[in-house]
């Protein structure tokens, strides 16, 4: 079986997914669902709240892409991004020897057909990027244990004078439905009058 029945009742096509089967609702209530860290936050902190936030935090015509930009982990799930760096190094090395990173044409498929539903650029702006890793190191210091050992990858990003207060999953989906139909409505009505 290589398919998966999302909330509004779609079966959604691992291998071959298409624009059509991409819904807004599974999204917002998957991701609402879906823990970052892998879920060792000390409270329940999701996917959607994350990218809600990142949303709110870029120039407004990147808003829409940066609401979506996990929004692959809606359908295959999330995976702690230390382990998707050894699977992208090992396929590489892989790669070499004629293998491949399956997880990461997974993920490149579905964003495809992401970005295909709500007509995005499927390269996602270096903004995005940027806030991505500036969210990261907010998350770490609010919702992580301490912990001496340091993350590269966030090291002199200065953090915020504001606190994440997370969302419970109801939250989150509604929070998130509602400002991707907004954000969709913008943009679209833009992109028709321009």
């Amino acid at each position: 079986m290589t398919w998966i029945l999302t909330n509004q009742g779609i079966r959604f096509e691992l291998l071959a997914p298409t624009a059509e089967m991409i819904h807004p609702a599974d999204i917002a209530h998957s991701l609402a669902h879906v823990c970052r860290f892998n879920g060792h936050t000390g409270t329940h902190y999701s996917v959607a709240q994350h990218c809600y936030l990142a949303s709110e935090l870029v120039a407004p015509e990147h808003q829409l892409a940066a609401l979506l930009h996990d929004a692959p982990e809606a359908y295959i799930g999330d995976m702690v991004s230390p382990l998707k760096q050894a699977l992208r190094w090992m396929g590489g090395t892989l790669e070499a020897r004629g293998g491949r990173d399956v997880y990461g044409e997974a993920e490149h498929r579905v964003w495809l057909a992401i970005c295909d539903r709500f007509d995005l650029d499927p390269e996602l702006p270096r903004e995005i990027h940027d806030v991505d890793m500036y969210m990261l190191a907010v998350e770490r210091r609010d919702l992580m244990p301490a912990h001496p050992d340091a993350w590269e990858c966030i090291q002199g990003i200065e953090l915020p004078a504001w606190r994440i207060k997370p969302w419970s999953a109801a939250e989150a989906r509604d929070r998130y439905f509602q400002r991707l139909l907004s954000l969709l409505s913008t943009t679209h009505r833009a992109r028709a009058t321009a």
